[in-house]
């Protein structure tokens, strides 16, 4: 028998030089890479437990105590296949993701597996199974951009998978990488013959784009805004309250293997350990911020007869709450608040606008960040009404862009950063003239010039942010996007933008992908009193921006139905697929 002597230093980190001497060297008994100390009984020096290991505390004549123990050595890994360090096999069902971000430490080898460990071998498997947690690795069901479907119940994925398809995913298959169905398969079981279709994961959503209806499980990481993300059971890895137990496509990674390895590398490297061996998800809350875009804002006319009658906060009655859960809300309002302002006329026959200063109430209740200024009629009481404007959005802490007290603060981006993701707003006027009138030192909305937009969203991307793009274009009641919009909006994303919004629009317009950049032509009126002009115009859309990691991930959009001159609603599921319909239709898809 070969017996090899360590030094044992009572510092946790020291645990796995006890392995490494164990697996480095040759035994001749025994399956333990542990004896227990002479006379001692039967407990082994490091039983396994996840109990955290206890350490000596030091004297002050010695930092270091030491104790000195026979250690057995197990079979050794034959000379053709060296291994240094321990093994840490990964399981084919190991996510693609995860292999490139473990924090590996030195005491680990990587080793790929193509089937079952080798018989004789010991070390560490990653797999997805049950057993001690390393990770949750969290996938999402998707579907084209261009789908109307908002989710499906779990026991529907799951009949899916088992050949009982129903609903929408009858006569589909789910698509998924190689990676995925190896993931799925070990957490769920084989699939059925026929219940999915195996991509090469850069190809997958280009499949699905040609193959409409389609809807693929991928990897939270490889979500993008071209895919929509359904929900399953009401829960989605977009959403702020995203509950990771309850949500059926949180897939456990777990470590297997000897069980005397397991135990120690849980506590040195394990989910609750200092130095973790993976991220505990794929999916971390900290990384996740939301931003809710709105459409046209004016507070006059009918609209605000009706919040005189009602009360101011009424409008935001059954949306505020879907407002108030972003992190940032943006609000496009056109009108200034005049401290002369006269009691508002449901009728009135002019075009000249202005909102009472008790007003700015219902943007406090919406939640309010961030303010547009691109609007037509943010000149028509005069710079005085400017400027108490300015007033009031900064002594709420709101910023505001695309206009200001003059052509170079309405210029300006404005600069926010959340959760690491680092976004850039900035806007102006494309019809000029009379309506975007800021000068050097004039108040008003700023006018758009492209060379300067194109420059200067080139210098954000370059400094790291996320440029957002809102314009106050030609007002068009068409679904489908103008000639004059599509040149300009997709001038801006070719630029670099992240994302390209229609402000203007009374009515819900086009959708398009240009680069990589969102572009929506138009989300239609948020608080404003076109109710009986058509149909279209009390639609609209709250379209929900989701950032990730410092990526603009997704885009949910959120229907609303006004239901008279002053309160839109969330839309009903029938008038939801009507609206969408006709949207993606008039997008070409």
């Amino acid at each position: 028998m070969s017996t090899t002597f360590v030094t044992i230093i009572y510092k946790p980190v020291y645990l796995l030089a006890i392995l490494l001497v164990s697996l480095s060297t040759s035994s001749c008994g025994g399956s333990s890479p542990f004896l227990s100390p002479p006379d001692s009984g039967n407990h082994s020096i490091f039983p396994p437990t996840r109990t955290p290991f206890q350490p000596l505390q030091p004297t002050a004549e010695h930092e270091l105590v030491e104790n000195i123990w026979p250690i057995q050595t197990p079979t050794p890994i034959p000379p053709d296949e060296p291994v240094d360090g321990i093994p840490l096999w990964l399981d084919p069902s190991t996510p693609d993701g995860l292999r490139s971000i473990l924090n590996l430490p030195d005491e680990f080898s990587i080793v790929e597996l193509e089937g079952p460990v080798p018989a004789g071998r010991r070390g560490i498997v990653l797999k997805v199974g049950e057993g001690i947690l390393v990770s949750q690795w969290v996938y999402a069901f998707a579907a084209p951009f261009a789908s109307i479907e908002k989710g499906i119940s779990g026991d529907e994925l799951l009949q899916a998978w088992s050949g009982q398809a129903s609903g929408i995913l009858a006569g589909q298959p789910l698509l998924l990488s190689s990676n995925t169905l190896s993931a799925f398969s070990a957490f769920w079981g084989e699939p059925a013959a026929g219940s999915v279709k195996v991509i090469p994961a850069e190809e997958i959503m280009a499949h699905a784009w040609e193959h409409r209806p389609a809807y693929a499980l991928i990897p939270f990481e490889s979500v993008e805004p071209r895919w929509k993300v359904l929900e399953i059971d009401g829960e989605s890895p977009l959403h702020k309250d995203f509950d990771l137990a309850a949500y059926p496509l949180t897939v456990p990674l777990i470590m297997d293997g000897d069980p005397q390895l397991v135990a120690i590398s849980d506590t040195l490297f394990g989910m609750e350990s200092a130095k973790p061996l993976a991220p505990a998800s794929n999916r971390d809350s900290n990384k996740l911020t939301t931003l809710a875009m709105t459409g046209v804002t004016a507070l006059v006319r009918a609209t605000a007869f009706t919040m005189e009658q009602r009360g101011i906060q009424y409008p935001a009655r059954d949306i505020g709450e879907i407002l108030r859960s972003a992190d940032i809300t943006h609000i496009s309002n056109e009108v200034p608040f005049a401290k002369d302002c006269p009691f508002p006329d449901p009728v009135q026959a002019d075009m000249r606008f202005c909102s009472s200063p008790r007003y700015i109430s219902l943007l406090e209740e919406v939640g309010t960040d961030i303010v547009e200024l691109t609007g037509d009629h943010f000149q028509d009481y005069g710079a005085a009404a400017m400027y108490n404007t300015l007033d009031l959005y900064s002594g709420l802490g709101w910023q505001y862009y695309g206009g200001g007290a003059n052509r170079k603060e309405a210029r300006g981006a404005v600069i926010l950063e959340h959760n690491g993701n680092r976004l850039a707003f900035i806007g102006c006027n494309a019809k000029g003239g009379g309506y975007a009138q800021a000068s050097a030192s004039n108040p008003g909305a700023v006018k758009c010039d492209y060379d300067w937009l194109e420059s200067e969203i080139a210098q954000l991307r370059s400094e790291g942010y996320l440029p957002i793009m809102t314009f106050q274009h030609f007002e068009y009641y068409t679904y489908k996007a103008q000639p004059s919009q599509e040149r300009d909006f997709k001038r801006i994303a070719r630029a670099g933008a992240a994302i390209v919004s229609g402000s203007q629009a009374h009515q819900p317009q086009a959708f398009d992908f240009v680069d990589g950049a969102f572009i929506h032509y138009g989300l239609g009126n948020l608080f404003f009193d076109q109710f009986e002009v058509n149909k279209a115009t009390r639609q609209g859309f709250i379209d929900r921006h989701v950032f990730y990691d410092d990526r603009h991930i997704n885009t949910e959009l959120l229907p609303i139905m006004f239901v008279d001159y002053a309160r839109p609603r969330p839309m009903t599921p029938a008038e939801r697929e009507e609206l969408l319909s006709a949207v993606f239709r008039a997008s070409g898809w």
